[in-house]
């Protein structure tokens, strides 16, 4: 085979390989937060009700986007727990997102008596019977991008684009969660699925509120308040209608809510493979012909 169909099979190869790590990934961790208190578990009794809260906070995955339980009671440790998945995935793909966090969680975590992670399609946490309640409105998580935008009213864009977002979550769309477009600004909202409207609505306010003082004139950023969640990216050119941006829950660019970013991506990925293949293929063969023709 010549050099030149061998340098192009390396392009290709080069090509397909970025293209598929560009995909957006909704199992990428966000944050942790884990107790400093660890578990007391000299009986077992508290691995015990960890165990099956687990089991049944992933068998509801494949079924729901949230679910809250407790495990052990009168006889056990009692443990209480949620998940809640991202309102755009699928059951599949939120039933794929919880299951990798039990094991995470004891991994960044360890046996102590509350933990929290977030990935960027889902979340789970824990907490033993008697743990100190926080607040709703309390911050966990900020990012805001370390590219800031001048002029051009950046500020009146995000803030007209996350009060769309702040009025749709309120509305109760998507139960509780929404995503939207305005001018050149892709703003997403969720809150926990056991809210009231009025609380999801303050705690989305809020969340708002501290994205535009903790975040000032960045590109893009995300807030995670204990019961809600939100996100903004700006885009000077128009917010695309594919984007394979993983940095935050953005991630699916331009993409209305409901649609599920993630595959489209795969199967742009995977047609583009297949494309490829004929050629390497056609290559290969033309090569043979070629060795053939030479002997």
């Amino acid at each position: 085979m010549g050099s030149f169909s061998f340098i192009l099979i390396l392009v290709i190869l080069t090509i397909l390989t970025k293209t598929s790590k560009s995909a957006p990934d909704y199992t990428t961790l966000v944050y942790k937060g884990c107790s400093r208190q660890p578990l007391s578990d000299p009986s077992g009794a508290y691995a015990q009700s960890l165990s099956s809260l687990f089991t049944s906070l992933l068998q509801q995955s494949s079924r729901s986007k949230f679910f809250k339980t407790t495990a052990g009671g009168s006889q056990q440790a009692t443990i209480s727990g949620l998940y809640q998945c991202r309102g755009d995935l699928s059951n599949a793909d939120c039933y794929n997102c919880i299951s990798k966090l039990p094991q995470l969680t004891d991994q960044l975590c360890g046996k102590v008596t509350a933990a929290r992670v977030q990935l960027l399609g889902c979340y789970l946490l824990y907490e033993v019977s008697g743990f100190t309640q926080i607040s709703g409105m309390q911050m966990l998580y900020k990012d805001c991008s370390r590219t800031n935008v001048a002029g051009a009213g950046f500020e009146m864009k995000r803030d007209s684009a996350l009060t769309v977002m702040e009025n749709g979550v309120a509305s109760g769309g998507a139960g509780g969660f929404y995503t939207t477009n305005y001018q050149a600004v892709y703003a997403l909202g969720q809150c926990q699925g056991d809210l009231s409207s009025t609380d999801c609505s303050q705690c989305v306010k809020s969340a708002v509120q501290k994205a535009q003082v903790e975040c000032g004139s960045s590109l893009s950023g995300q807030v995670y308040l204990h019961k809600c969640f939100i996100s903004y990216s700006y885009y000077p050119n128009g917010v695309p209608t594919k984007s394979s941006s993983s940095s935050s829950f953005s991630s699916n660019g331009g993409i209305s809510s409901g649609s599920n970013p993630g595959k489209t991506v795969a199967i742009i990925v995977g047609v583009t493979a297949g494309v490829a293949f004929l050629i390497i293929m056609v290559l290969f063969i033309r090569g043979l012909k070629k060795k053939d023709d030479d002997f």
